[in-house]
């Protein structure tokens, strides 16, 4: 919802503090929202504000004096109003919500927190109008039921309404013509029974499809047969409608005393535009409306262009008044050249054209656009006696959920039209309500086409970031990490986080790719070092796709071959909550790679419910704290607690412990005490393209 300023919140603020309640109205003045507040002095003044100038929404203090909150809720509720009420509360427990929500306000609201304020309200404010263009609607769509039914009543069209093939609704026309003195003498009565012997079974299968929910016939054809028995031609248009709230369909029953073959050719050329044979307004709308319910109900995509050629009061002082209907005629056999066979063309206005492109993406539609337009623009113009060179403007409208009213796919398909022509013509201009979804989209393929050319041009690299010993001596050991070259438009080339892509790879299936990338980078380093004379262990993170993908295995015992590398140098790392939820196959993993010297190790330990549980099922080499204890080590008591508590099971269990994220000279003292083995931070040293730290 958009708050403009011609709207304006009308809220009413309960609060012993005057300067409270204006702090709450200056900040939402601040945000943008037009606000004009009221706030009672007492009870008695309250239930005169709700009455007298009712306030869209309240906001109150949970602890007020001058007016309680049971009083508060009694006004409201007696008030009879649609008014949400927001409690101000200045710190929120699970006990503190269920009391708030158990009186019936709506939510609360963090008094010291500006933008959780501004956003609740808005929220709030939003839903309400929301409830209110409900209500709206609903009362316009009575009154237009309670219309349509007079008009029904006395149409001479013999009209009725079907539910289930039964006689719901019929006006007096339609028991007319079938000899029927009252609705009461049909009610409940099958249509089926209306239909003369030979025609039942076609019909009866014709009302089987409906049932399933397949789209009415525009018309049909049969022998209707009347209350004496008698039999006559008849045609029956059907079209989905609502009666008193139930889904059902409105027939409207014409005898058919012409030839049925004259009558179709009839109803052709009611249908079409004579100058261009396209279709004609009316019958486009007809289509048009149906696209918009298809896309509103189904989340159909579908696409409408206008097209009008360019300067055509020039064109028409060049050739001549008389010739405009020629003009018009090769702009239409133009326009029919250049529609795919299921697209819907129609002369919509004097001199404008429409055409309706069904289950059309963005992408379809734009192409279209350009495809008419170049229709008119790379091609004279032949009429009988003239050849004209003429440009054409086209302005459309993507057709989606977002934008799901005739009314608004005709108003921005125009707007198009008219920006595209007011800006000199010969353009297209495509209004599309899903822009943002689809930016999303290219964004996203633009990320995965980024990460299968780092893979397949070697574009990924390596950081590293030493782990010191605490204990004992020292240990050539580092973490390795993994970033992403993505080259510019200049060449230039940036390093990009894995925050930015791992997410991305995830979703389309490239996690054990890039898996497979970084242990045999991982390895190939490993064999570098060793015949450097290094022995430099390596503790590399894999996802929980690798779990499931034996071929990990295969591809370690083939690079650990290829470049003479031990095994007992590789640290696999996996974070505890994938491991917990993909236990059996951890395991498995786990006794596969153990064959051949590789560890595995567990990182963000603790961070679950039952941590060590996890280590009676799950043999972890190492086990690195989860970075959330170190954040505030130095003045968080209870995380001291619990590191202390982690290294000490750690070592009953014989298990190494690693805390990462290490900040400062102090957390590196705890961290020490506590008796955790190794640490690593940008404290002791940063992560970097080099493995350069002096270990001594």
């Amino acid at each position: 919802m958009q708050f403009g300023k011609d709207m304006v919140l009308r809220l009413l603020i309960v609060d012993d503090s005057v300067e409270a309640a204006e702090a709450i109205v200056s900040a939402l003045r601040n945000s943008g929202i037009a606000v004009r507040p009221t706030r009672p002095e007492n009870e008695q003044e309250l239930t005169a504000l709700i009455l007298q100038h009712p306030p869209d929404l309240v906001l109150a203090a949970r602890n007020s004096r001058n007016v309680s909150m049971h009083k508060l809720m009694q006004s409201v509720d007696a008030s009879g109003k649609d008014l949400p009420v927001l409690v101000l509360m200045e710190t929120v427990d699970e006990a503190a919500l269920l009391a708030v929500m158990e009186i019936g306000a709506r939510g609360v609201v963090l008094r010291s927190n500006i933008v959780h304020l501004q956003n609740v309200v808005r929220a709030e404010w939003a839903d309400l109008e929301a409830r209110r263009s409900l209500r709206r609607l609903e009362a316009q769509v009575r009154e237009t039921e309670r219309r349509c039914d007079a008009l029904i009543d006395s149409s001479r069209d013999p009209i009725a309404y079907i539910h289930e093939g039964m006689h719901i609704r019929a006006n007096a026309a339609y028991l007319e013509i079938f000899g029927f003195e009252s609705f009461e003498d049909i009610e409940g009565m099958s249509l089926l029974d209306l239909v003369a012997p030979g025609q039942v079974d076609g019909f009866k299968q014709l009302l089987k499809q409906l049932s399933k929910g397949d789209a009415p016939p525009p018309s049909y054809e049969t022998q209707a047969r009347a209350l004496d028995g008698n039999a006559f031609p008849a045609v029956m248009e059907f079209t989905a409608a609502t009666y008193e709230g139930e889904q059902c369909l409105q027939v409207v029953l014409r005898r058919q005393e012409i030839d049925p073959e004259l009558a179709r050719e009839v109803e052709a050329m009611r249908q079409r535009d004579q100058v261009t044979g396209l279709f004609n307004r009316a019958t486009f709308l007809r289509s048009l409306e149906d696209a918009v319910a298809d896309a509103a109900q189904n989340s159909a995509h579908h696409g409408l262009l206008l097209i009008e050629p360019d300067h055509y009061n020039q064109l028409l002082q060049e050739i001549g008044l008389d010739q405009a209907d020629q003009l018009i005629k090769a702009c239409g056999e133009r326009l029919r050249e250049a529609i795919g066979p299921d697209d819907v063309a129609a002369r919509f206005g004097e001199h404008q054209f429409a055409v309706l492109t069904l289950h059309s993406d963005h992408s379809h539609t734009s192409e279209l656009a350009d495809k008419l337009r170049e229709a008119f623009a790379g091609r004279v113009l032949e009429t009988d006696h003239l050849s004209l060179s003429a440009t054409a403007s086209v302005g459309g409208v993507q057709i989606g959920e977002k934008i799901a009213s005739v009314t608004a796919v005709l108003g921005k398909a125009s707007q198009c039209l008219q920006s595209a022509s007011d800006i000199g013509g010969n353009r297209t201009e495509l209004f599309d309500p899903g822009a943002v979804d689809r930016a999303e989209e290219e964004r996203i393929a633009a990320w995965v086409a980024r990460i299968r050319d780092a893979l397949d041009a070697d574009r990924f690299v390596m950081n590293y970031q030493p782990l010191i010993n605490l204990h004992g001596e020292p240990i050539e050991m580092y973490e390795a990490y993994l970033r992403m070259q993505s080259l510019g438009p200049d060449d230039s080339s940036e390093l990009v986080q894995p925050l930015s892509f791992l997410q991305i790879a995830e979703e389309h299936g490239l996690l054990w790719e890039i898996d497979r990338w970084v242990v045999g980078k991982a390895i190939q380093v490993i064999g570098e070092r060793m015949r450097q004379g290094r022995q430099t262990t390596l503790l590399v993170k894999i996802t929980q796709a690798s779990l499931q993908d034996e071929s990990l295995q295969q591809h370690i015992v083939e690079q650990l071959a290829k470049h003479g590398a031990d095994g007992k140098l590789l640290v696999l790392q996996l974070s505890e909550s994938k491991v917990f939820t993909n236990l059996r196959a951890a395991q498995e993993f786990q006794s596969r790679v153990y064959h051949y010297g590789v560890r595995v190790g567990l990182e963000q330990f603790g961070a679950g419910l039952n941590s060590f549980q996890l280590l009676t099922h799950f043999d972890a080499a190492f086990l690195k704290i989860d970075r959330s204890y170190m954040e505030d080590l130095t003045s968080n008591p209870d995380h001291q607690q619990r590191v202390r508590e982690i290294a000490e099971k750690a070592r009953e269990l014989g298990r190494q412990t690693v805390a990462e994220f290490v900040q400062d000279a102090a957390s590196m003292s705890l961290l020490f005490a506590a008796g955790i083995d190794y640490a690593q931070g940008h404290f002791l040293a940063a992560a970097g393209p080099e493995m350069d730290y002096d270990f001594q």
